[in-house]
This record gives C-alpha cells, structure tokens and sequence, in this order.
C-alpha cells in the first residue's frame, strides 16, 4: 500500500543536533509533499516551536497542512483550524502540581500561550525548553493560578529536573496518576503529563480518520518513548538511529540517525521506492 501520510516527530527525527532541518530531509519532504502525500509533524512542541520549521518545508499557514502538538493533545491545520483538543482539568493540575512539591521536582505547564511555572526559582531546564519552542514564562503563585483558573487551557504539564530527580519522583506517584493521565518521557530530564486520551498515535488515528487515510498508509518516524503510540500505530513505524532501545524494539524498520537523514532515507526508500 503507497504511503499518504508521514507523520514525523521533531527533536532528534526530523532536526539534527544543531536543531536544523538538513537540506536532502528538506527536499525529500518537498517532493513527497508536491506529490501529494500529507506531512505532518507530530511533536511535544506548541506551535510557536514548529512554526519556523512548517515554512522551511512549505507547509506554513495552510487550511489542508495539519501538525499534532503537545505529544497528542492538539491536533490542528497550520492556519490554525482545531481538529483535536484535550486538555488538563484544573483539579487534575492541581493535584500533579502538588505532588511536583511534595516529591522535590521543578514542574511547568504549556498552554497555546505561555510556559507557567508556580516555581520562583526558575528550572534552568524551564528556561531550556523556552528557549527551544519559543516560548516565554510567567511566574505565578498557585493561588494566582487558582483564581485565574478560567484563563488557562493546559495543554501538558511537565516535570522538569534531573534523570535522577524525576526517577524518583516516579517511584512515589500516586497509582491513580497512571489512569488519570497519560504520561511519556520525552527526556531524561522532562516527564510529561497530558489528558487521559492524548497520545501522538491516538490522535494520529483521528487524523488519518478525519483525511479518509487508511492505517496502512501512514508511516510514522521518531527516537524517544513519546513517539512510540505513533510507530506502534502508523503501517510502518521507523526508528530512528538514534533511538532509545524502546523505540527500536517496536519500530518495523531502523534508518539512519538524525544526524544523517535518517528522515530522507526513510522517505526515498518507503515513499519514493515502495
């Protein structure tokens, strides 16, 4: 079956180490593009963080260009038309929110505005993660938060601290965290926390669905434990080489790592050639 639709995550997948698209990934995707296949960047990023990105490859600014975000939680066309949208109860966040202090960790939220944080000495890995997706933070207390509670849509909280911090967190979450949640690992250092039901595949599913693209004609590509709904999903699921040893063991084929067009040599090869 001809492949429709590549769904790709970014950060190590479609960028190299130097946060850069390479020329031969661009203009594999441009010409799968040209031909009619759907490329859709699934990432944990808001779109402030994809944006520059969508132009580099064409797909900026389009009623018929989609992008997933926030690891699932949005799913909307590049002009900004809203397919998919879950989002955090603030009771949920609240609670998250509380165990963060209780278990010592820095934590942040990310709406489609802002980064939050109710932490007054600022995470470095918070103003890490602003400057990658473009992003500003605003302090707030939670008594604030509380009372401007009707302002905020909260895409994903994330937990955001050492491997060795957050690996203890873990090991005292509360059990109902598990259903309450869906929680991936994007980083050692970000452990991330979205509504129940927002995952990339899940909303990978309810992409293909809305464009009338079948399962087996969507191939999914990525290197961290945040993409693997989607790889598990996608007809042909692709790991990167760089991949974490999860994501390879789940993935149908491996291609090369992000520093070396993995991403074109996925599309040559399963797009161009099948």
């Amino acid at each position: 079956m001809a492949i429709k639709l590549i769904a790709i995550d970014i950060d190590g997948t479609l960028i190299n180490d130097h946060q850069q698209i390479t020329p031969k990934t661009v203009a594999a995707l441009k010409k799968a593009s040209a031909e009619g296949v759907k490329v859709v960047l699934c990432t944990g990023r808001p779109m402030t963080g994809v944006e520059a990105y969508l132009e580099q490859l064409g797909l900026d600014d389009q009623d018929q260009e989609y992008v997933i975000s926030f690891n699932g939680a949005l799913a909307q066309s590049t002009s900004g038309n809203v397919l998919v949208n879950y989002s955090l109860s603030f009771a949920d966040y609240a609670d998250w929110v509380n165990f963060c202090l209780k278990a010592g960790v820095h934590s942040q939220i990310e709406t489609r505005d802002f980064i939050y944080t109710t932490d007054q000495n600022i995470s470095h890995y918070t103003v890490y993660e602003s400057a990658l997706v473009s992003m500003d933070v605003r302090y707030r207390t939670m008594d604030q938060m509380a009372r401007d509670r009707d302002h905020y849509v909260v895409a994903k909280a994330m937990m955001v601290d050492s491997k060795e911090k957050i690996d203890h967190a873990i090991t005292l979450m509360p059990a109902d965290f598990k259903t309450r949640f869906s929680i991936v690992r994007s980083e050692d250092f970000y452990l991330e926390f979205m509504h129940k039901n927002a995952s990339k595949g899940q909303t990978l599913e309810q992409l293909g669905k809305e464009l009338n693209i079948k399962q087996d004609e969507i191939m999914a590509l990525g290197n961290a434990q945040n993409d693997n709904s989607m790889i598990e999903y996608a007809g042909l699921g692709v790991a990167m080489g760089n991949s974490v040893p999860e994501t390879l063991k789940i993935a149908d084929v491996t291609v090369a790592d992000n520093n070396h067009d993995g991403v074109a040599e996925a599309v040559e090869k399963y797009v161009f050639n099948a």
